[in-house]
């Protein structure tokens, strides 16, 4: 959700309409801004009374809400973050690309698919993984709306066996491997993808 949402922002914030362009600016100041706990509660707790009554009433009743709402949250807020990421990538290649791109005779759209973005991304590969990482680690804070992640596992094993520190010690293990494994894949990705002599590697 994160990343898709957020590519479709940064490239809306790239095109040479001004009503997009302004469109994509508001939804990043809107979900950037707002912190995610704040955003947590309003999407769990405030949508459902705003919405007519049956409609409320479902989501009230949805099974796992909380798990659907922790990652329609975590999504558009690690969103507005990718899109600005991907605007900047973007933005970093030679403005020549784009115009031998429609030279060529490539619609806008598909100078975007063919030639800007796959460049665009193995430029931010670096902070998307910072982003990949931060949902993760964001995702303690769905505990707050009642979700049963991780770190509220631990919160629950702690308080049924008085096990503080071998429950907690377990908690960050566990994310510790979860993240060593997402950064060695996208380190792999990165070398799989990078262009010789474009994005120095180390």
């Amino acid at each position: 959700l994160a990343l898709g949402m957020g590519s479709l922002v940064g490239v809306i914030r790239t095109t040479p309409h001004p009503w997009l362009v302004r469109l994509g600016n508001a939804y990043v100041e809107l979900f950037r801004n707002i912190p995610l706990l704040v955003q947590m509660f309003l999407w769990y707790f405030v949508l459902p009374e705003l919405l007519p009554t049956q409609m409320g009433d479902w989501l009230k009743q949805l099974p796992d809400a909380s798990f659907y709402t922790a990652v329609v949250a975590l999504g558009l807020y690690t969103s507005a973050r990718v899109a600005e990421q991907v605007r900047a990538g973007i933005l970093s290649l030679a403005r020549g690309q784009r115009m031998a791109a429609l030279a060529l005779g490539l619609t806008l759209p598909q100078a975007y698919v063919y030639v800007l973005l796959p460049m665009a991304y193995r430029i931010i590969l670096p902070p998307l993984t910072s982003e990949f990482l931060n949902v993760i680690k964001n995702s303690a804070v769905a505990l707050t709306i009642g979700l049963m992640e991780l770190t509220a596992r631990a919160r629950a094993m702690q308080e049924f066996s008085f096990q503080v520190f071998e429950a907690f010690t377990a908690a960050t293990l566990l994310y510790l491997l979860v993240n060593a494994v997402v950064v060695t894949g996208m380190r792999f990705l990165e070398r799989r993808v990078a262009v010789p002599g474009y994005v120095a590697m180390k």
